[in-house]
């Protein structure tokens, strides 16, 4: 069956095709080489290529596995049952079989990811271990010194060349659809809007690309956007700030967090700063448990109004 959806028929196979931090792809890369697969703790925000890598890392060594999604079957029985049925028995291909345990920081810290921790010990003579996870200090000590830590989150350095690599692969994708009519910048401002959330770039991509040409919904760039925001923070337009929230619920909290924070040093009057991360700190960690993050950053963003002064 041919697939429908651009991120999972272009999905990379291998670790050299993945756009990856250097150091990680180095790693594993190097793993590939040797053949000795670690239990591995995968962390970094949404989109940035934790379940393709530890997907590419088992498909070039070789070996079965199986995905199980944290936020799904997060029950410890069907966990427990799930993995035992998998584990226990021996691989058709030889070699470790692999549970790669996706959203792992959605399992219960009292009850799930401390039985986690027997099921690694348990099945360590025929399993492997790769957990995902967007939020790190939500998986429980005990499992991260268990398994290596590799942290895909990137420098903003580093970030310029992936995105380069990014823009060869998002070509490769257009050739390949038969989509010949697009502005090389129009596919750059896509990019720079949603990075380093690479499966939302393909999806935008695709729907901006129905009826065989690509159509840029917005040219918005990443700094005209924070442009809008830090505007209305200045001014305390509360209605404004509000509706710019609203009309940018595609992006995550924890991005548009981070996109006050790279840019406040050029927004922000310098005594206010160290006060601003805090806010920023503060909202962050509590979206991991808020019910509706619509208005736990708009709390944010009401916070740093009152409290920050600008430029």
């Amino acid at each position: 069956m041919s697939e429908f959806l651009w991120v999972e028929k272009y999905r990379p196979k291998t670790i050299s095709e993945a756009i990856l931090p250097a150091s990680v792809k180095k790693s594993l890369t190097s793993m590939i080489s040797t053949g000795d697969l670690q239990n591995m703790l995968f962390t970094g925000t949404a989109g940035v290529g934790k379940t393709t890598a530890a997907r590419a890392l088992c498909n070039q060594l070789g070996l079965d596995y199986i995905i199980i999604n944290g936020s799904e079957e997060g029950n410890i029985e069907t966990l427990r049952g799930k993995i035992k049925q998998f584990a226990s028995t021996v691989s058709l291909q030889g070699g470790y079989k692999v549970v790669i345990l996706d959203e792992a920081d959605y399992l219960n810290p009292q009850s799930t990811q401390p039985a986690l921790r027997g099921f690694i010990e348990q099945f360590s003579d025929n399993c492997r271990f790769i957990l995902t996870c967007n939020f790190k200090n939500r998986i429980i000590e005990p499992l991260h010194s268990r398994c290596a830590v590799y942290d895909f989150n990137t420098t903003k350095k580093e970030m310029a060349a992936l995105c380069g690599d990014f823009m060869e692969h998002v070509e490769g994708i257009l050739l390949n659809e038969g989509v010949k009519d697009y502005v090389k910048s129009d596919l750059a401002s896509l990019i720079l809007k949603y990075l380093p959330d690479w499966r939302r770039v393909l999806n935008e991509l695709q729907r901006s690309c129905v009826g065989g040409e690509f159509t840029l919904t917005t040219t918005t760039g990443t700094d005209q956007l924070f442009d809008q925001l830090f505007t209305a923070l200045k001014n305390k337009d509360f209605k404004s700030m509000r509706s710019w929230v609203v009309n940018n619920s595609d992006l995550s909290t924890s991005a548009i967090l981070r996109g006050v924070y790279d840019q406040m040093e050029d927004r922000v009057l310098p005594q206010s700063i160290p006060q601003l991360i805090l806010i920023i700190a503060d909202y962050g960690y509590k979206d991991s448990f808020v019910a509706d993050h619509e208005v736990n950053l708009v709390a944010c963003m009401t916070e740093i109004m009152g409290d920050v002064k600008f430029k």
